[in-house]
């Protein structure tokens, strides 16, 4: 079987037929094209769409963006396993991915397959909204060459500038339905944009040592826990603040706030408890926090607008 696939010039797979087919390879499909991670930048660019709309959905635009939004999404997360899998192997969080584990014998299948992705997404969005086309570029842009090659060697100012490539995703929502300009897509970026780092550094701040070892220059790498943690607590002060003002927006009523404070204060208590013991635990504990966070924001998002 592999020496078929590589005849070919696909990606030749090391595990046998039965591994495949009981859901062994499609989970490194899973983590090569970060496929979590793709679907909350869907989810984000959804809340986007529907400040956009008003609530109002239009079947055509919402696929092309969940299609297009999932295709440059997916295909710049898979170039950028690529570009770093000689640093993910040395990483223990990392050294498991696809790419750093040389479970595919042709690496460059998946960059050629992530390029093919990423034009397909443009090419599906230019005729439908060019700023649509426009976000979806700059998003991978600014992932790919921006903060991947960039950046994320050099400065720990790498992910407060590459965080931008999240805010796209919001946008794009917005341009899907015909006004990404709306204050509300515009607020809903901004709370992406500023929940990054809290999100990111808590992640880094746990593995450390793990960074230090990549040589890259992640904040919690370059100064001590305690100043990483109030860092990341100024951050997610900032990232609570916008939730917040959000409620005021005339798409949201009381019912968003009933759902966004407790979710708040519980992201602050954990920010918190960073700030008192910045060790390995804690900040996990944080980094997942924030994940759901975000999640609970757009679900009060998608139901105070929809319902």
């Amino acid at each position: 079987m592999d020496a078929k696939m590589r005849a070919s010039g696909g990606i030749a797979y090391k595990f046998d037929r039965a591994r495949i087919l009981s859901g062994e390879f499609l989970g490194r499909v899973v983590v090569l094209f970060k496929l979590r991670v793709v679907v909350l930048l869907v989810l984000a660019s959804l809340g986007g769409y529907l400040f956009a709309s008003g609530g109002s959905l239009s079947i055509g635009q919402l696929s092309i963006l969940l299609i297009t939004g999932t295709l440059s999404s997916a295909g710049a997360s898979a170039i950028n396993q690529y570009i770093e899998r000689e640093r993910d192997g040395r990483m223990s969080r990392t050294r498991q991915r696809p790419l750093a584990d040389r479970v595919f014998t042709r690496p460059e299948t998946t960059l050629e397959v992530s390029v093919v992705m990423l034009i397909l997404a443009l090419m599906l969005a230019l005729p439908f909204s060019l700023s649509l086309a426009f976000f979806l570029a700059v998003g991978a842009a600014i992932y790919i060459w921006v903060y991947t090659l960039w950046l994320k060697p050099r400065t720990w100012w790498n992910i407060i500038i590459g965080g931008a490539a999240g805010s796209c995703a919001v946008l794009s929502g917005g341009a899907a339905a015909g006004n990404w300009a709306e204050p509300g897509v515009l607020m809903l970026a901004l709370l992406v944009y500023v929940w990054t780092p809290t999100h990111f550094w808590s992640l880094a701040q746990a593995y450390r040592e793990d960074y230090a070892r990549a040589a890259v220059p992640m904040l919690p790498v370059l100064v001590s826990p305690a100043v990483s943690a109030r860092w990341i607590a100024l951050h997610t002060f900032a990232a609570a603040l916008i939730t917040l003002l959000m409620g005021f927006h005339p798409s949201l009523d009381w019912k968003y706030s009933l759902i966004t404070l407790p979710a708040t204060l519980w992201l602050g208590w954990y920010s918190v408890q960073l700030v008192k013991k910045p060790d390995h635990k804690h900040a996990l504990k944080l980094f997942k926090v924030s994940n759901m966070y975000l999640g609970l924001v757009l679900a009060a998002i998608y139901l105070v607008i929809l319902f």
